[in-house]
């Protein structure tokens, strides 16, 4: 008889940064990797992870992602003392890394962080280059939305 084989969690969503996607216009998007602890891992399995205030800087030639929060699982890090908003290396391209700090420095973009998802049983991060937006862009945006919104339900009604 044969195996079966394990369901991989691939494309699934941890979570996501609206914020985000309301305080900045998105340009470009990257994937990267990220170097977790295991205590990290059983709590993004659990989904109890923010990434509310959370953006990337460079530094050394590496990029570190600051303000995420991965809550601790009380019965899976007893012997560890858990940091949940320590900073965590995002691993990237040499090319990438330069793409950003080349955009950062020169074209005054921020690097925030978008979303955590599995890939292939791995933890992935969607990072992105980002410029301010200002309030009357918000107040525009949420005038769209409410009359997207709108315009589905006269649809549904019909």
């Amino acid at each position: 008889m044969a195996k079966k084989k394990k369901a991989k969690s691939g494309g699934s969503t941890i979570c996501q940064n609206k914020k985000a996607r309301h305080e900045y216009h998105i340009d470009d998007k990257f994937e990267a990797g990220l170097s977790l602890a295991g205590w990290e891992v059983k709590s993004l399995r659990e989904g109890r992870a923010q990434l509310v205030d959370s953006y990337v800087i460079l530094k050394n030639g590496e990029a570190w992602l600051m303000g995420a929060h991965f809550t601790p699982l009380k019965t899976a890090c007893t012997h560890v003392v858990a940091d949940p908003r320590r900073e965590r290396k995002l691993l990237l391209h040499r090319r990438e890394i330069d793409n950003l700090a080349g955009a950062i420095h020169a074209k005054g973009y921020t690097c925030v962080a978008l979303a955590l998802y599995w890939k292939n049983d791995r933890v992935k991060c969607e990072i992105a280059l980002a410029k301010g937006k200002k309030q009357h862009d918000k107040r525009a945006d949420d005038k769209d939305k409410d009359w997207a919104r709108q315009k589905q339900r006269l649809m549904a009604a019909k």
